[in-house]
Parts: structure tokens; sequence; C-alpha cells
């Protein structure tokens, strides 16, 4: 931010405030029952670029910390008057670990003994001042905690990324997903791609199962300028309806039975990158109101805590659901339907593109050669014939996996109409399987059946299969299949 001050038309100056300056600067708390203490410590520490926060009691220091984002805690020892044994400071320090297990604190008294640091750095201090404090030490023992705690935070959160990005749909900047195709259906996909992806919108993918919503997500995040950030995905058509909000947002240990520690969600994962929800349409109506949220301000608070984040995330949703309809019924609101599609990419079924099929064929057909070693060529006429006649229920992900399947199976180095195996659909073949089954090995089947035609859209395979969700859930669990 540039500002600029004119005296006449003779003087002139400018002067230069970085536009994250306060982002950059730590917010400490300092706490002393005594105000001339608390002023000299802030008029020290402000400056020296921290932001400061005061408290006069050890109830407003852990009023503080459970609504105030800290770097560091600077705390007396001492709080009732005429005491020096430092009782109230050690249980105080005691009490803010038990909150708050990462924060620093640095404790203080008037009255220091080696006891009493000991006691005081067995409690969890993370150092210990004498009044009357010496600045120059005072200072660098504060900076070296926060540059501790910035490293810790980094290490946790580069553990939580990597094991989300296990599951992400994030690529490296430089590795743009290959789209193949020559249909005028596709292309004019393509050029909205081209135009949108630069820009900071949301951006709604919808289409049926197997169409590549999963590639265009990373294609708009490849071309944006976030792509140096991570790209993190979450289904959330594959979440029991219990975890969608620690999933998104993240949880403080002790939230709910399970919460043995603190856990970052995919919001803050995702900070400064782009976040993907596939099968949007499953979050829980209940939840749409704080997604709404956190899309509309950038703000959220973990589950089991009132300390409100901040957030810089990119959203892309996809889904195979009319979510014109579910608002029309109730399921979805409407509001958030208007916040995610700022722009709507809708993805054409491969039957509907029906030039893109011999050249994704040859593209598969290269891509699954060099995987398997296999020396295959191309296809017979008749495979061709058969490749163009298919109804492609399943769209380009099955003929992924189709032609994957005549790679391996093929005993000559052209694939032939028998190789593809597109005569037994399916369905006959399910039929088959059925017949020599047990009832418990049948239902078994058909739920995995269901899961995998619907991408593990629990809401989806359970209504396909005359269940409700929770019906599913019990099954699952019974044959373990979760």
């Amino acid at each position: 931010m540039s500002i600029r001050s004119r005296r006449c038309v003779t003087s002139e100056f400018r002067n230069f405030i970085p536009f994250n300056y306060l982002n950059l600067m730590p917010r400490i708390l300092i706490a002393d029952d005594q105000a001339d203490v608390l002023a000299a410590l802030s008029l020290l520490l402000k400056g020296e670029r921290f932001q400061i926060e005061s408290a006069s009691s050890p109830e407003g220091v852990l009023k503080t910390i459970d609504s105030q984002e800290l770097d560091v805690v600077l705390i007396d020892l001492n709080y009732a008057r005429d005491t020096t044994s430092g009782s109230e400071g050690l249980d105080l320090l005691t009490r803010i670990r038990a909150a708050d297990p990462t924060l620093p604190v640095v404790v203080m008294t008037a009255w220091g003994s080696v006891d009493l640091a000991v006691e005081a750095m067995r409690r969890g201090a993370r150092d210990f001042i004498q009044k009357p404090w010496d600045n120059a030490r005072l200072i660098a023992v504060l900076r070296t905690q926060v540059e501790l705690a910035e490293a810790l935070r980094r290490g946790r959160r580069l553990e939580a990324e990597n094991l989300a990005l296990r599951d992400s749909v994030s690529e490296a900047a430089s590795d743009i997903p290959q789209i193949v195709s020559e249909s005028p259906a596709m292309k004019a996909v393509l050029n909205l791609v081209e135009r949108i992806g630069p820009a900071d919108a949301n951006v709604l993918i919808t289409g049926e199962n197997g169409t590549g919503k999963e590639v265009i997500t990373r294609v708009l995040h490849s071309i944006s300028s976030r792509r140096a950030k991570p790209l993190i995905s979450l289904n959330a058509g594959a979440l029991a309806e219990g975890v969608f909000e620690s999933e998104l947002f993240g949880h403080v240990r002790g939230a709910f039975t399970d919460a043995k520690s603190d856990r970052v969600g995919r919001f803050e994962l995702a900070d400064g990158g782009t976040l993907f929800l596939d099968e949007i349409g499953n979050v829980p109506l209940n939840l749409q109101p704080k997604l709404l949220r956190v899309l509309e301000t950038g703000e959220f608070e973990r589950v089991g805590s009132s300390k409100t984040q901040k957030v810089n995330v990119r959203l892309l949703s996809a889904t195979n659901a009319d979510l014109h309809a579910d608002v029309a019924q109730g399921r979805f609101r409407q509001d958030l339907l208007f916040r995610l599609n700022t722009v709507e990419i809708k993805l054409p079924p491969l039957r509907e593109r029906a030039e893109d099929i011999p050249i994704l064929a040859e593209h598969f057909l290269k891509v699954h050669r060099e995987r398997y070693r296999r020396p295959i060529m191309g296809f017979t006429p008749e495979a061709l014939d058969a490749l163009r006649q298919h109804s492609w229920p399943g769209n380009v992900r099955e003929l992924d996996h189709v032609i994957e399947r005549a790679v391996l199976m093929s005993t000559g180095q052209i694939v032939t109409a028998f190789d593809l195996a597109l005569e037994a659909t399916p369905d006959a073949r399910l039929s088959a399987q059925l017949e020599e089954m047990s009832l418990e090995d049948a239902e078994r089947l058909l739920i995995r059946k269901a899961l995998a035609r619907f991408e593990g859209n629990a809401n989806r395979a359970a209504e396909a299969l005359g269940l409700s969700r929770s019906a599913l859930y019990r099954r699952l669990q019974k044959y373990n299949l979760s």
C-alpha cells in the first residue's frame, strides 16, 4: 500500500506499508496482576512488533486463550497479593497446557528460585524469566519460542497435508492433465475451462459418473494463480454423516470421544490453494450454513473450538445430481448453490461425443501398453465398431477400464472385438454370479456394485438398493466394507 501526502505543490513524501504487515506480527498474551507491569511490557513488546493481548487474572488468561489465536503466552507465577509460592501460576500453566499443549508458555516471577523454575519447566513451560527482566533477553526468549512454535506448526501441517494428498487429486504444477478430444461438445467445455481457469471464481462441475470431473478440476487448478499451492480433495459421498464437519473444518482434542488430538481440516490444508469437494450434494443440510459462511467470509471454527480460523480457498465442486431439483425438494440450500456455481461446467456423457471414442481408445491403449509392456499396436475394424456401438454407461472411466482389460487379455498385437468383451454386459455377468451365491454373499456383492456405480456415494447407493442410509451403514459394518 502506498500513502502519498502533498503540501502545496513543492513537497511530497511516500511511505510503503506491506499489505500483510499485521499477519506477520506475532500475537502475544501477557498476564500479570500489576497494571504497571502490563503497561511496561505492552510498551516494550509493541515496539518489537508484537500484537498484544493482556490479562490480569488466571480466568482472563484462559478466556483469551479460548477465543484468540496466539503465538506465545507470557504469564506471571504470582497473582494473589503478598504470596510468593507461585502456586496460582503453576496451576494456570497446567490448565493452559491442558487447553492447548502446543501453545508456548514463558513464565515470569519476581521471586525466582531454581526449584520454582524447575517445577514450571516440568509442567510444560518453555522458558523462565525473572523480574526485573532484561529487555534483550526477554525479547530473545519470546522470539525464539514464536519461531519454534511456527516450525512445529509447519511440521504438523505438512504431515497432515501429506496424509490428505495421498487421497487427493493434487498434481505437480507443471503436470497439466491431458484431455483428449475432437468433439464440438468437449471443445466448448475446454474453451470455458481455459477462460475461467486463471480466475478465482468458484466452479461447479456437473456430469454423469466417469465423465472426467476430477480431470477438469486438475486442469482448472493447474492453470490458476494457485497452482503452486496444494489441491486438496474430499469425496463427500464417501463420508458418514457424523464425520463431515471434522473432515471439512478439523477438530480440537476432546471435541468428541475419539478426538485424541487436534486435527487439521481440509479447508486449512487448502489455504492459499484449491479445495475440491466431489459429490457436493451429499453435504448434510445442517452443515450447509457453515460451508456457506466459509465461502462468503473465509471464516470457520474447528469442531469443539470457539477460535475463529481464516482461510483463503478457491472451491471447486462436482456432482452427478441435479442440485436444482434438490433445492426444490429442500435437500440443498439455494444460497449455497448460488455461491458454488459462479460458473457451471457441464460435462457431456461419452455417448454424446462419439467422435472421441476412437481417439480416447488409442490414447488409453498407448498408456496401458507402456504400463504393462505389451507389444499391442492397435484395434481391428470390428473392435472399433464394437467400441462405437457400445452405450458406455460408465463413460470415459469405463472405456479406460475396457481398454486396460483388453491389453491384458489380448494374445496378439492387435486388439480384437473378443478382447474387448463388450458382449457380456455387467448385468449378465452379475446374474450368473448371483445364482451361485448365498444370500449374504449376494447382498455383499450388490452393496459393492452399488457403491462402485455411484463412486462411493452412500446416499445414492442406499437409494438404488432400496435401503435407508443408516441401514446401508449397518450392512457396511456387518460385511466389513467400510
